[in-house]
């Protein structure tokens, strides 16, 4: 089969349809005008994007992104990413079910060709700003909790499942009586909000410059009882 002979082009990059794009341009001609319109009356292009509704499932999903997500900023629209084990299927049913509800757009869900990883994504303008969160790396960013989040405990329970459900791990070691419930992640003011949010729940956390642990028994039943960790 012959190959395509624009592959590996763009219209910038190939020589003869960036020509013809510029001419296009200089002249204002639009040959997509009519389609264009046609596309946003039928709702197949959206033009606008209302804020999304504070609640539950926003806590939740904030908080799945700022443990394991990302958004890319491109120049006409940004890309909204969460990542996840290719094995956590109910993981990625729960994350790509709630971006559509929020978003009211069905995510794609994909897996990465040569990793054991599973990727949902969707692309849409303004979700970064609609989320309350950067474009990029959030490495040494200071992340602060949404204030609508903070005055409502059963916000602040769905805010923590969604950081759990991506970057939190539950061990017991019967012979040692050993219990854990570890929240693990490099953003210290991540690790602090954390801490916080625990004891406002009434638990008693402790963390170091990597992780937010809970080690009693009692309390790690509590934590994950609260949070509903990993039930889908």
């Amino acid at each position: 089969m012959r190959s395509s002979w624009s592959k590996g082009y763009t219209k910038e990059t190939h020589p003869s349809v960036r020509k013809i794009s510029e001419t296009m341009k200089n002249r204002k001609i639009d040959n997509f005008a009519e389609w264009r319109k046609k596309a946003i009356r039928d709702g197949r292009i959206r033009i606008r994007f209302p804020r999304l509704p504070q609640n539950g499932d926003l806590a939740e999903l904030i908080g799945v992104v700022l443990g394991d997500g990302h958004i890319e900023k491109f120049p006409r629209t940004e890309r909204l990413l969460i990542f996840s084990n290719s094995n956590n299927k109910g993981f990625v049913e729960r994350y790509a079910s709630l971006v559509e509800k929020l978003f009211k757009k069905k995510p794609y869900v994909y897996k990465q060709s040569t990793q054991n990883c599973i990727r949902v994504s969707l692309y849409e303008k303004n979700i970064s700003k609609r989320l309350g969160m950067p474009t990029g790396s959030r490495k040494g960013l200071q992340v602060a909790v949404p204030d609508w989040v903070m005055k409502s405990r059963p916000y602040i329970i769905r805010y923590l499942r969604g950081l759990y459900e991506a970057e939190g791990s539950y061990s017991v070691h019967k012979q040692t009586y050993t219990y854990k419930f570890v929240f693990s992640n490099t953003n210290q003011s991540l690790l602090k909000n954390v801490v916080e949010l625990l004891k406002m729940l009434g638990l008693s956390p402790h963390h170091d410059s990597s992780r937010v642990q809970i080690s009693k028994k009692d309390q790690v039943a509590r934590a994950i009882e609260l949070l509903e960790f990993r039930k889908y």
